[in-house]
């Protein structure tokens, strides 16, 4: 669990330590291996894991896999370089107001993409009619 005394006291946190702290990722070596990969962005710029970051710095991050990846814009609020539970790990930082909103929209996108989605297989009549359609051209 995080002490409340410890956060307070720390001015700088690396940068691998704080994402990890910050429950953005499941391990250290996860959060560095998206920042060298160029996935996490301090005020625009890249960074390297050893950055140390301060409060009221700007991250933006990108996760998810290679189909649906979200970006989040992020203004950190405390500093913490040990892992506790999900409610203390949310005041470390805020999300941007604009982040939501883009991420809301390309959630409501993603689930109107899947409403064009038939709901079954189509069966061996069915599959014979798209043959021919599609032979038609």
């Amino acid at each position: 669990m995080i002490n409340a005394n410890k956060t307070q006291e720390l001015t700088k946190v690396r940068a691998d330590k704080w994402l990890w702290a910050a429950r953005f990722f499941r391990t250290r070596t996860l959060a560095k291996e998206a920042i060298e990969g160029g996935k996490v962005h301090m005020n625009g710029q890249k960074i390297k894991t050893s950055k140390e970051l301060l409060v009221g710095d700007t991250l933006t991050i990108r996760q998810g896999h290679a189909n649906v990846q979200e970006q989040k814009t992020i203004i950190i609020k405390a500093l913490s370089d040990s892992r506790g539970n999900a409610t203390i790990a949310q005041t470390l930082y805020e999300e941007t107001d604009e982040s939501i909103a883009t991420r809301e929209f390309f959630a409501k996108q993603r689930k109107l993409q899947n409403l064009a989605r038939p709901t079954t297989k189509p069966n061996k009549k069915e599959r014979r009619d798209i043959q021919k359609f599609q032979n038609q051209f």
